[in-house]
């Protein structure tokens, strides 16, 4: 290497990292760190709630089953719920006020999951984690409502990795931290992690918005009637609620399909953990590209490759003879997870008013969170009926339907997309 150009390349690298940015990029910067964080709060505990809830109680085999069912499930139960009535209020007074509201409430939250001492104190604390979830929903919002919009696609893309890499990630750090660290200090770094996004999104995150007062918001039905595409924003909140159920139909049998394709022997804790997490890695480099692409051709035609290849990517891992086999078909299932939901989000924000952006992607979170509740039911279901194998065939005929519906739902915008147009 040239020495002498050196100082030319620390120059330009120094320009690039402190370069006058738009407030955008700089809302986008900080939102997709809270975004990782707040996926990795969500799925950190993972990895272990079974074995904490075991901790703190003698339990028999199906009354563990019984809890950890109801502790995993009672947080997107009450995001359902809950996430429209936050979306109104972030539409009357601010994204980031809930942003603020999300955040420090999580990390008082995860933090007290430390201290409990029995199971019904863990549901407690779970049910109200979901009372203050909505931190990626109005992240979501904040960065929709304020990107231009021809940037959308690539914004959006980015801005997703952020949610979805940290909920693959959190499994694998989760498992790695409460080796080295025990249970409860991890609640613990965890609501340190989480104070710090609170910091950070109540410092840095710059939101212009003017609050409405009550009586002149729209009413969520007279919204969808001003829609030009209702029907392409509803069937948005439909397919984030199976692509959802799909990638979490394998959740509860993962571990154990790893170890009947282990045969029982080797380090099945961890070979779980490693494999649960790659689609994260496919996901991270990837999505900001589809994003890119789907601002050029149409965000429906990207969903609609997603789909396709998500189909043909669950199927073959119901025949897989090795965990390596599976793990390279599920770096491919990264490659379809980033294609879909940054595509959704890329359509509702171009086919929804930004006054109702709030409530517009808390509808859509409250999906995802039925999603994240159904899907587990599916794959519990069916690998007691057919075995795991028979999950990942269940599976792709979900994504097929999915896929099906996408179509149904966007052929008319798909004839009438141009890069450039204006959606309203």
């Amino acid at each position: 290497m040239n020495f002498e150009r050196r100082p030319f390349y620390l120059s330009k690298i120094k320009t690039k990292l402190f370069q006058p940015r738009p407030t955008w990029q700089k809302n986008l910067i900080v939102l997709w760190f809270g975004t990782f964080m707040a996926g990795i709060g969500f799925s950190l505990v993972m990895p272990f709630m079974s074995l904490y809830i075991d901790s703190l109680g003698s339990y028999s085999n199906q009354q563990l089953n019984f809890w950890s069912g109801i502790t995993f499930s009672s947080t997107f139960l009450i995001t359902a719920i809950v996430s429209p009535l936050w979306g109104r209020l972030a539409d009357q007074k601010g994204r980031k006020l809930m942003l603020l509201r999300a955040s420090l409430g999580m990390a008082i939250v995860i933090s007290l999951m430390g201290t409990v001492g029995n199971v019904y104190q863990l549901i407690g604390l779970r049910l109200l984690q979901g009372v203050f979830s909505g931190y990626i929903s109005n992240a979501t919002a904040l960065v929709a409502t304020g990107t231009p919009r021809e940037k959308s696609g690539q914004v959006l893309g980015t801005l997703a990795t952020g949610a979805v890499t940290g909920n693959l990630l959190g499994t694998l750090v989760g498992g790695v931290t409460a080796s080295v660290f025990g249970y409860r200090p991890t609640f613990f770094i965890t609501g340190s992690i989480l104070f710090l996004v609170f910091l950070l999104s109540l410092i840095f995150v710059h939101e212009e918005f003017t609050p409405v007062e009550k009586k002149d918001m729209l009413p969520a039905k007279e919204i969808f009637h001003t829609l030009k595409y209702p029907h392409v924003i509803i069937g948005m909140f439909v397919t984030t609620l199976i692509i959802q159920a799909s990638n979490n139909s394998i959740s509860p049998i993962i571990s154990l399909y790893i170890r009947q394709l282990m045969h029982n022997h080797g380090n099945i804790t961890l070979i779980s953990g490693v494999i649960a997490s790659i689609p994260g890695i496919a996901t991270l480099i990837a999505a900001p590209r589809f994003g890119r692409l789907g601002d050029r051709i149409g965000s429906e035609k990207v969903l609609g490759i997603g789909l396709i290849f998500a189909m043909l990517v669950f199927l073959p891992m119901s025949i897989v003879t090795n965990v390596w086999q599976l793990a390279f078909l599920r770096f491919l299932v990264g490659i379809s997870d980033a294609c879909l939901l940054p595509a959704v989000q890329a359509l509702i924000t171009k086919y929804s008013p930004q006054e109702a952006a709030g409530r517009i992607f808390s509808y859509n979170q409250s999906f995802q969170a039925a999603g994240n509740v159904v899907g587990p039911m599916i794959g519990s279901s069916v690998s007691s009926l057919f075995g795991y194998r028979g999950v990942f065939v269940s599976t792709s005929a979900l994504v097929l339907t999915n896929y099906l519906l996408v179509h149904h739902n966007t052929k008319e915008i798909a004839r009438n997309y141009h890069p450039t147009q204006e959606t309203h």
